[in-house]
């Protein structure tokens, strides 16, 4: 990481709202090889008790200005080889603090294609460009320009000396850094988006793919309101050629600007700036400054895109877990029938086979057999039903078996199952099954560990997203990575039981150490002690520093090795005990004991009252799932197709994704219904995410069914 300065560490505590030394010793603790989860968890006294998103803000601020760092390094390297670099150009680079005051000082010097400017200055008419710049209002143009004139130069008359004049002032006036600064500034603040069907595409539109984009067919509004959602929306209809879409600031606004600036005079030389002007701003000034508006307005889209997206991610990955059941899985399938698993309460496969309860009497009469014999056989305690093609349908077929009341039957999301499926990760686990049992597997496990279960996709895959494959990939993995290491931390992970997919994400590991993990568990055992993972291949110390907290052992020697109390503090909590005359499992188990302490007798150079107070939490509770409970839930019973909705149906359903207009719901039918932002609540509503979660459990309107588009509208106001 590049040295940082006391006015880098007093910009970035300014942008987060902390303190210069919050910064400072955060930046330190990255330095020493400090992860995020590591870093609040378990450094609250260095950083001043700084939470996750704080942590990150400061990682992704200083990347910010690496980036800075060697975009004006190149510029000055490219500047100096060419011969351009003076000490006043330099200072000026030097203080610029953001790329765009970079790029717009840059910008005159950049390396370019030949221009109608350079070609103007190879005939050597940058000296009549500078006398009309003056303006000098006695000034005789034509006289002026007569001088110019060289037809071996490809300057046949006065007309072509002052064109050639003018395109000079034209790529000044654009090149210009206040200028380019103000206009753009402008334009994101007063200028217009604008969306028209594209030329030529007018029957395009009338197919499916064409119809997505209807709404903007004839669509203009402010930039500075534009949502993101409709800012990629429209970005995406323009890249798939239904529609051209402009960003511009008023001309006459911009032109005024610009005359202001460069035109001292009504006088000839006066007439021909303005001309210059008019020209510089249309050919060169204003497709310029859209480009640089659509990178920022397509930046900033990106950016809340991609915060709806993790905040779903986040509710989905912390979704409540059934725990260690023996469940019974079906992938169902009309055709070819329903794949069925029977897994272990520790997810292990014990049996599959197929099933064809949608084939018929006699094969639904079999299906029927096989299915109420293999609960028996395996003690089952829960269903697992995939919701994709033939869900409800197979829903129905098993709440209509004489099965055990205990068994509770649930629609579990398939969504990126088959992705799974065909995955590495899915051949290595089963490299002799079959696709489709994976499948079924996948969603077994998903029911009894969520969690656990989706660290093995590709965040992208899961389907909880807005726009996910418009936004900045590097961006959007960067912050869905984040949120999946937050909750495998927060949670904790049996080092015992984890797959390799888990482990990778426990801060400190990544996936190499975490398949070593794995290796050394099976050939040694399990783990019994924490301070075994030192014997790990490549677990070195700062390794085992970031993780060790993280990891839990069961029924471990020491009873902490199973709470999120770091090794490296064991001693206050032995010592905990010893001031209190009683072992550390009295101390965990009685909490008329732990009420005797006095963190502040603990005090120590490294050890803090916030830390103190964490571990007296986590003693109350040691390595509890901070996971909700479980809850069961169905369907309306009738309701399995868009056919079977009705306008005023009320019905239950689960929130399976939040965006910034609204949120969509599963009622049931293979298709999810969208309840507008306005519908959510009886009163206004600004944020979806501050109503409705993904995951939860809601009751619906519908208000109108599109069976054409499949579109349902749904409503979660009153009725009245």
């Amino acid at each position: 990481m590049a040295p940082m300065s006391d006015e880098n560490f007093g910009e970035i505590a300014q942008e987060i709202g902390i303190r210069v030394q919050q910064v400072r010793a955060t930046v330190e603790l990255f330095a020493d090889g400090g992860t995020v989860p590591f870093i609040a968890r378990y450094r609250k006294e260095v950083t001043g008790s700084l939470d996750e998103v704080q942590i990150a803000a400061i990682r992704d601020s200083l990347d910010k200005r690496i980036e800075l760092a060697k975009r004006r390094d190149a510029m000055l390297k490219s500047l100096q080889e060419r011969d351009l670099l003076t000490p006043e150009l330099a200072t000026a680079l030097q203080k610029a603090q953001s790329m765009s005051a970079l790029e717009d000082i840059y910008h005159p010097h950049r390396a370019k294609r030949r221009t109608k400017a350079t070609i103007a200055k190879e005939r050597g008419l940058e000296p009549l460009a500078a006398r009309l710049l003056e303006q000098d209002a006695t000034l005789d143009v034509t006289k002026e320009a007569q001088a110019f004139v060289d037809p071996n130069k490809d300057v046949p008359d006065v007309d072509a000396a002052v064109a050639g004049a003018r395109d000079i002032i034209a790529e000044y006036v654009s090149d210009d850094a206040v200028c380019r600064a103000q206009l753009r500034e402008r334009l994101l603040r007063d200028g217009v988006i604008t969306s028209r069907l594209a030329r030529g595409k007018k029957e395009a539109a009338k197919s499916e793919e064409g119809a997505k984009f209807r709404d903007y067919f004839d669509w203009s509004e402010p930039l500075s309101r534009a949502p993101s959602h409709r800012v990629l929306a429209l970005l995406r209809g323009e890249r798939e050629g239904f529609l051209s879409v402009s960003m511009r600031l008023p001309e006459q606004a911009a032109l005024s600007f610009l005359h202001g600036r460069f035109v001292k005079n009504q006088s000839a030389a006066g007439r021909a700036v303005r001309d210059a002007v008019d020209d510089g701003y249309d050919r060169l000034l204003a497709p310029s400054l859209e480009t640089e508006a659509r990178t920022h307005l397509k930046a900033q889209a990106d950016a809340e895109a991609i915060a709806v997206f993790a905040d779903n991610l986040r509710e989905l990955l912390l979704a409540a877990p059934l725990g260690q059941r023996r469940v019974l899985a079906l992938d169902p399938g009309f055709r070819t029938g329903c794949k069925l698993v029977c897994l272990d309460r520790q997810g292990t496969l014990v049996h599959h086979t197929a099933i064809y309860p949608h084939n018929g009497e006699r094969q639904q009469r079999e299906a029927a057999n096989c299915l109420q014999r293999l609960c028996s056989e395996h003690e089952i305690e829960a269903i697992a039903i995939g919701n994709g093609t033939a869900g409800r349908e197979t829903e129905r077929f098993v709440r209509s078996l004489d099965l055990d009341k205990k068994i509770a039957i649930v629609l579990v999301n398939e969504s990126g199952a088959s992705i799974y499926s065909a995955s590495e990760v899915a051949r290595d686990e089963f490299p002799d099954l079959d696709l489709t049992v994976r499948g079924a597997i996948s969603i077994g496990r998903r029911l009894m560990d969520p969690l656990a279960e989706l660290v093995k996709l590709d965040p992208k895959s899961i389907g909880v997203g807005q726009y996910q494959h418009d936004v900045d990939q590097k961006a959007l993995k960067r912050s869905l990575d984040d949120v999946v290491m937050s909750c495998v931390n927060g949670i904790g992970v049996d080092v015992n039981s984890a797959s390799p997919q888990l482990l990778a994400y426990v801060a400190g590991l990544g996936p190499q150490i975490a398949q070593n993990v794995v290796a050394y568990r099976t050939e040694k055992q399990p783990f019994t002690s924490r301070a075994q993972l030192k014997k790990v291949p490549r677990l070195g110390p700062k390794a085992f520093e970031q993780c060790a907290g993280f990891l839990r052992i069961t029924d471990a020697k020491n009873p902490l090795d199973s709470s999120a109390v770091h090794p490296e503090r064991y001693g206050v909590v032995e010592q905990m005990a010893s001031d209190l005359s009683c072992k550390v499992s009295d101390l965990l188990a009685k909490a008329d004991l732990r009420q005797q302490v006095d963190p502040q007798q603990y005090v120590a150079a490294e050890v803090g009252l916030p830390t103190l107070h964490d571990i007296l939490e986590e003693l109350s509770r040691p390595g509890r799932d901070p996971r909700a409970e479980f809850a069961a839930f169905s369907f309306a019973d009738g309701v399995e197709s868009l056919e079977d909705l009705a306008t005023g149906m009320q019905l239950p359903g689960i929130v399976t994704n939040v965006t910034a207009f609204g949120a969509f719901v599963d009622v049931g039918v293979h298709q999810d219904g969208l309840v507008h932002v306005s519908q959510l609540t009886d009163t206004y509503v600004s944020d979806p995410a501050e109503v409705v979660k993904v995951q939860q459990q809601v009751q619906v309107r519908v208000l109108d069914v599109d069976l054409a588009r499949k579109r349902i509208s749904l409503s979660m106001r009153s009725p009245q």
